[in-house]
């Protein structure tokens, strides 16, 4: 609005609780609400009208009128607040209605022009009071209370030396010299309890101070013209926000406790009378995807940002939201994107945004089309926008998808529709349908296209050694099977039935299920060919086969995908065949034909190095003991030893994180069990034997026995094997066992004298 409006109205309200600056914190309805019209022409003075709001009067009229609306225009003398005319109304929206009503009659009855504009004491009126109690109780705000002119920022144009915030009707009088009825007339700035309730006289003194002022104003030597309202925004506008922008710190909340449904619109409502900055309502997932509860918002200003906090612990529905500062990078960390297949799909206007969750990895655009608007009619029918243009699939950065997409629907009855086909079913399985917002979708994408907010890092397990790659070098043979996506209650019996005619190509003590950190499936296993042909054989055939499993009545389909053995014993140990990670060996995806677990294997680590121990020579030496002792992972992997917290290669200072854990039950190429006995008497030593059963038949003796115990600590006195005749095979008698001698080096430390095997 440029020109100057015809009419001026001065509006004061009063709630049952606060009042001055901390006038609608509390969340109190409003009780009172007084204005007066004046004519910015001829600047001349209307009546002035009181509406007084008692929701207690509700039973007593309802039987007498529908509107739940008493007029009772009494003359000044009659009124207790020296109002020229009162009106008593038992609901807001009938008190909303009645002050619309009477002020549209008294402009048509001066018959000098019909543009209006209200004019309040500060923001609060309109922003705190009105708006947010009206949406709150789902009530349609008259059009006038969206346009304002704040007395404050008029009366700073003219003397720009004043603090806004310090402002108010008392002191404005006083810089003009009006005369002010000291006795009689209440002081906003006076050491006053801010949560009194006001006196019922109070607001029409104000709102005939605030008159006056503005006949002031429009004066000689001030001529204010009036020409420049402050907005509300009627609805939130949906937008995107690019990374590159500069969000100001001033302007960022962040809003706690949301209910897990809401969307942005629902962020806005709670806002409403605040200006909230395009696509500013950003809501916040947790690290499985779903809404955590938690939002940010960007408003247009500070002094929006201000009036917000504001509404610390006001209720959404039956929920109190927290409101609490933020910053501009935290706003571009949930709601910027720079793609541009994200920008081209919110680029359309007026769109409503649901999100697919669910889906089958192999669905296609016109499977999703089909799901929305069914051929046969059986259905109903929700038109996507924009046909195939508006489903967005949200993948990983190899394309791999995610089972996640985003539609457009053109109006919110279609929406509403397509929110109806929650959890139906799109092939074999149900989707989830929520109503999402543009800063979610960017969200969305950002989390699946780069690396995780929270970095899971496995510690290398010598800390002290030079940094060397864990990733088997390439070459390999690929002898072995990873299934993954197993069902949790499978068996062995299960993946041998799954497996078929390809089970009497399994080797002995060959099937390893991966368990998690808590001892429970994690859905993988990994199991040993005789061959290369025969594993690549399988996993072409089995792929995204369904097993079922006989403890339960879930099936599903198994990914199936060839590896070699260094790769099976890299992840049994707690590693991840991560191939974004740094490391020597530059491979492709179809190098290894393994893949990280979608979730919960993040593509790249980051974390704090740990202070080295050993001196650089010491560390040296020891790496190439190192790998003078230790077999390839491949050929053995043992079960870790528990160390004391101050031993030297496992510093108490570090913590070791693993996508799996490292205890399974039949690690390949070890015994399936353990036994522990204590020492014989006859030793010269305290220690104790260990008794391995269960060996393989066509096992090579003493070379495998003597690899199995190499790495743990204390010296070995001497090993014991029974006859290899016996071994496998069930016999009688004294068994002769065989002893190895030990060799002493300098320092006192003994081994075992290889070179006479």
């Amino acid at each position: 609005m440029t020109a100057q409006v015809d009419y001026l109205v001065v509006v004061f309200t009063a709630t049952s609780g606060a009042s001055g600056e901390l006038l609608g914190s509390d969340e109190k309805d409003l009780v009172q609400l007084v204005w007066q019209l004046v004519n910015v022409n001829t600047k001349t003075l209307g009546r002035v009208n009181e509406i007084l709001i008692r929701p207690d009067l509700s039973d007593s009229t309802e039987e007498k009128s529908d509107e739940d609306v008493v007029v009772e225009c009494k003359e000044e003398d009659e009124s207790s607040s020296g109002a020229d005319c009162m009106y008593t109304a038992a609901s807001l929206d009938s008190g909303l209605n009645m002050f619309n009503l009477q002020l549209t009659n008294e402009v048509n009855s001066a018959g000098a022009g019909t543009s209006l504009c209200l004019c309040t004491d500060g923001q609060l009126h309109i922003r705190q009071v009105i708006h947010p109690e009206a949406a709150s109780k789902n009530i349609p705000v008259p059009d006038c209370f969206y346009s304002f002119f704040d007395l404050r920022k008029e009366f700073k144009n003219h003397f720009a030396t004043s603090d806004l915030k310090a402002l108010n009707a008392h002191v404005m009088a006083e810089s003009l010299s009006l005369p002010v009825d000291v006795s009689s007339m209440w002081d906003p700035s006076a050491n006053q309890d801010p949560l009194s309730v006001l006196p019922a006289e109070v607001a029409v003194q104000q709102v005939r101070l605030m008159t006056s002022i503005i006949l002031s104003l429009l004066s000689e030597p001030y001529c204010n013209s009036f020409s420049n309202p402050e907005r509300v925004n009627e609805r939130f506008e949906s937008g995107t926000c690019s990374k590159m922008e500069k969000v100001c710190d001033n302007t960022v909340i962040r809003a706690r406790g949301l209910p897990w449904q809401s969307s942005d619109q629902d962020i806005a409502r709670f806002f409403k009378g605040l200006n909230i900055a395009k696509g500013g309502a950003a809501l916040c997932l947790n690290a499985q995807g779903r809404r955590n509860g938690e939002a940010l918002v960007r408003f247009v200003s500070e002094e929006h940002r201000d009036l917000a906090l504001q509404r610390h612990k006001h209720h959404m529905g039956n929920r109190y939201i927290e409101v609490y500062k933020a910053t501009g990078e935290d706003f571009l960390k949930i709601a910027g994107g720079t793609s541009n297949e994200v920008a081209m799909f919110l680029s359309r206007e007026d769109q409503i945004i649901v999100r697919m969750r669910g889906l089958p990895f192999n669905a296609t655009h016109d499977d999703v089309l089909r799901f929305f608007s069914p051929e046969d009619g059986s259905k109903e029918t929700c038109p996507i926008s924009g046909g195939k243009d508006g489903i967005l699939f949200v993948r990983y950065p190899d394309g791999r998808p995610t089972g996640d997409a985003f539609v457009l629907f053109a109006c919110e009855e279609h929406a509403q529709c397509a929110l109806r086909k929650h959890k139906e079913l799109l092939g074999k399985r149900y989707i989830e349908l929520f109503k999402s917002t543009a800063a979610e979708v960017q969200q969305v994408l950002n989390r699946y296209s780069s690396a995780p907010l929270i970095p899971v890092a496995p510690a290398p397990l010598v800390s002290v050694l030079p940094a060397v790659s864990l990733l088997p070098p390439p070459g390999g043979v690929r002898d072995c099977l990873r299934l993954r996506g197993l069902p949790y209650t499978a068996s062995i019996e299960d993946i041998l039935s799954f497996l078929g005619e390809f089970t009497q190509d399994v080797r002995q003590h060959g099937v390893h299920m991966v368990l998690n950190q808590q001892g429970r499936p994690s859905g993988d296993c990994f199991i040993q060919m005789t061959s290369a042909e025969r594993a690549l054989q399988a996993s072409q055939r089995l792929h995204k086969h369904v097993m079922s499993s006989q403890r339960g009545a879930n099936s599903r389909y198994v990914e199936v995908f060839p590896c070699s053995t260094d790769e099976m014993g890299l992840v049994l140990m707690g590693g991840s065949l991560s191939h974004t990670h740094t490391h020597a060996h530059t491979r492709s995806r179809s190098g290894t034909g393994l893949s990280p677990p979608p979730c919960l294997s993040p593509p790249s680590y980051s974390f704090t190095p740990v202070q080295q121990i050993l001196p650089t020579d010491a560390a040296a030496a020891a790496a190439a003991a190192a790998a003078a002792l230790y077999p390839p992972m491949g050929q053995m992997l043992l079960a870790p030893r528990p160390l004391h917290p101050g031993h030297p290669y496992y510093p108490a200072s570090a913590q070791l994180y693993m996508n799996y854990s490292a205890y399974y039950p039949s690690p390949p190429g070890s015994p399936t069990t353990l036994g522990f006995f204590p020492a014989h008497s006859s030793m010269s030593s305290p220690g104790g034997l260990v008794r391995m059963p269960g060996l393989p038949y066509n096992g090579s003796g003493v070379k495998e026995l003597i690899n199995a115990v190499q790495g743990y600590q204390g010296p070995v006195e001497s090993v014991s094997l029974l006859n290899s005749s016996l071994m496998g095979q069930t016999g009688g008698g004294e068994t002769p066992l065989m002893s190895l001698p030990l060799i002493t080096k300098p320092g006192g430390h003994q081994y075992l004298d290889l070179t006479l095997l």
